[in-house]
Order: C-alpha cells, then sequence, then structure tokens
C-alpha cells in the first residue's frame, strides 16, 4: 500500500511536471507567431513609399479648384483600369456629388486628390498646379476626408475633435457640433465636450460617430472638404439639415460628397455619374434625370423605396463642375 501522504505529494509532482511542460510549449508557440510578426513589421518598415514629395515642392495652396485632365488610374499589377479617361473641372467653392454603383470608381477618383494614390496617366490639377508639385503634407491638409467607416479614439468628445484642429477653442467646437447636428446629444451627456469616447466610440451610434467626424474634418477649415458616403447612418431628414447647413458654411470651400441618396445629391451644384471608371452623365438633377438612363434607375429605385418626396433646390447655385 501507497500511504496517503506520498500518493498526494506524487500527484502534486505530476501535475506541477505537466504544467511545466504546457508552459513550455506554449512559450514555443509565442516564439513561433513572434517570429512571424517580426517579419511582417520588419517588412513594412523596410518598404519604401512610392509617393513622396518632389523637389522644391509648393506650400501654398490658394484656392479649391480641382481640375481631372484625362486620367487613368490603376492598381500596379493590376490587369484592368479603374479609372479612363477622366476629365472634370471643379471650380472653387462649388458642390459636386459623385453617384456610382460598386465598383464603379467613385472613391478612387477622390483618392487622388491628396495623393493617396497616382494616377497613372494624366493629371490631377489642384489651384492650377498638378497635384505632385506639392509638398504632400500641406497637400493633405488642405483636404479633409471623412469616410463611411468612421474612426473615434478613446479619450473624449475634446480630444477626438482636437485632431481636427488642436488649437480649436470651445466655441469654434461648438460651432461644427450644431452644424452637424450634434451638439444636442453631446451636451447631453456628463461632461458635454469632456464626455468619454469609448474605443471605437462604441457608446454613440453609427449615426453619431459619423455627424462627429464630420465635425472633425469641419474644424480642420480645408480647402477642400470630401464625403464619402459618410451620412449613409444618418436619417434623411437630419441628413437635409447638415446638407442645407453646410452649403451656407465657409462658401470658398470646395465640397465633394460621394453618395447613394438622390435627395442628397440633388442639392449640389453638379452631379457626376460614373459606371465601370468612365463619365457616364454630368449635370444637374434635371438634366440627368432626363438623359441618363442610369441616374435614372439611382432615382425609380429610391422613388420606389423612399416616396416622391425631392428635394429642395439650393438657394443659390454657384458655377457647377464642367467636363474639362
Amino acid at each position: 500500500r501507497i500511504p496517503a501522504g506520498d500518493l498526494f505529494s506524487f500527484i502534486m509532482y505530476i501535475s506541477q511536471i505537466l504544467m511545466s511542460m504546457m508552459m513550455l510549449a506554449f512559450i514555443v508557440m509565442n516564439i513561433t507567431r513572434a517570429k512571424a510578426s517580426a517579419a511582417r513589421i520588419i517588412e513594412v518598415l523596410e518598404t519604401e513609399p512610392t509617393i513622396t514629395n518632389p523637389e522644391n515642392a509648393v506650400t501654398e495652396i490658394p484656392d479649391g479648384t480641382v481640375v481631372f485632365e484625362d486620367v487613368g488610374f490603376k492598381i500596379s499589377g493590376a490587369d484592368f483600369d479603374i479609372l479612363t479617361d477622366i476629365n472634370l473641372r471643379v471650380p472653387s467653392g462649388s458642390t459636386l456629388a459623385v453617384l456610382g454603383g460598386t465598383g464603379s470608381g467613385k472613391t478612387s477618383l477622390i483618392q487622388l486628390i491628396p495623393r493617396l494614390f497616382d494616377v497613372s496617366s494624366g493629371r490631377v490639377l489642384l489651384a492650377g498646379r498638378d497635384v505632385r508639385e506639392y509638398d504632400l503634407t500641406a497637400l493633405r491638409d488642405a483636404c479633409s476626408v471623412v469616410l463611411q467607416k468612421n474612426t473615434l479614439f478613446s479619450g473624449t468628445v475634446r480630444s477626438n475633435l482636437q485632431w481636427g484642429n488642436p488649437d480649436a477653442t470651445d466655441e469654434e467646437m461648438e460651432d461644427v457640433l450644431r452644424l452637424t447636428e450634434a451638439f444636442e446629444f453631446v451636451m447631453a451627456k456628463p461632461g458635454g465636450l469632456d464626455a468619454e469616447v469609448e474605443q471605437h466610440g462604441a457608446n454613440f451610434s453609427g449615426g453619431q460617430k459619423q455627424r462627429l467626424c464630420i465635425a472633425r474634418a469641419l474644424l480642420k477649415q480645408p480647402r477642400i472638404l470630401i464625403l464619402d458616403d459618410s451620412t449613409s447612418a444618418i436619417d434623411m431628414a437630419t441628413e437635409r439639415r447638415i446638407w442645407k447647413a453646410l452649403m451656407d458654411y465657409r462658401p470658398e470651400m470646395t465640397k465633394i460628397i460621394i453618395s447613394q441618396r438622390i435627395d442628397s445629391a440633388s442639392r449640389c451644384d453638379q452631379i457626376l455619374v460614373l459606371d465601370h471608371g468612365h463619365i457616364s452623365g454630368l449635370g444637374q438633377h434635371e438634366d440627368l434625370l432626363r438623359d441618363n438612363e442610369i441616374y435614372r434607375e439611382f432615382y425609380a429605385t429610391q422613388k420606389k423605396a423612399f416616396g416622391s418626396e425631392s428635394a429642395e433646390p439650393l438657394p443659390e447655385q454657384t458655377t457647377g463642375a464642367t467636363l474639362a
């Protein structure tokens, strides 16, 4: 017979040995993962950027006029062009809506303005100069891009807005919050501007996050404001109020919106319709409704889904975008 004390000691020693072996296996597994991760990190750190500052880069951008001249674009290594023969002029201070189906090249088009990508052919001009002549920091400071997928950081509402302008005053923050219909829900939270923002903005709804991101972009006071389907989670009534306020906000600022909503697009000076990377149509709501089949399909689908309520016309329309 084995005494109970000896049996208990034996079991304890075996347990300790097994735990040590399991920890060793865990360490070996983590080392293997760490090596793979380190290799990927080193690969990223050693990657040379393909978009760089030119020599004698221009830092002053006097206005927000955007011109596309015979622009073609495709991803390196791809077998097809994303954009082809794009000729377009968007005067400073005007508003342009971009419509098109999935994969039509809408997002790629606007990414060429701040040089997130470079054109494959042709050129993009900003204030009369090729965007490749500008200092990258100055160019990207002149553009505010708000994406459909919003990014809020852990901290406070104030700290998130300060990413747009670190020197913004409380009054300036409150002004853009009112403009984007965000003032009431922010001030309803404990602390107001100092209200807590959880990781990824988990304590805000999708529409609230989109409005905060638009407010942050406006604080930057850019030459060009680009909204890439960034009101998709906002109800149509609120979106109308926001867009009406944007029309009067900084009239010298060029505004480009990517939207699937005819109601929003019809309020712009001009509407650009893209189809598989080509310009299918450019004009105002009534012109495209009469002449462009793709636009009519968008209109008919949304009229059936949301009813026949149409957008109110802009109080004053500036000279809109034209085919260059």
